[in-house]
């Protein structure tokens, strides 16, 4: 748990960093960069809400494990 923290935590500042660096730098229009951002921030939560939906499988079906585990011992 404390490793995916670290990761979520560093791929959050790298990602801050990296706009405002592309911001600053863009050659584009405002309105341009602002749609780009947009579009890149959707995928970025649609990849958290993937790897969400993916961990939480991953989380019942140890859960699942665990209760058979309990069943047995009963």
């Amino acid at each position: 748990m404390r490793k995916l923290f670290s990761f979520l935590f560093g791929f959050a500042c790298g990602l801050l960093v990296g706009a405002a660096v592309a911001t600053l730098l863009a050659p584009e229009s405002g309105e341009q960069m602002r749609r780009q951002i947009q579009l890149r921030i959707d995928q970025v939560v649609e990849e958290g809400k993937k790897a969400a939906a993916e961990r939480q499988s991953e989380l019942e079906a140890q859960l699942e494990v665990l209760k058979k585990a309990k069943k047995v011992e009963d």
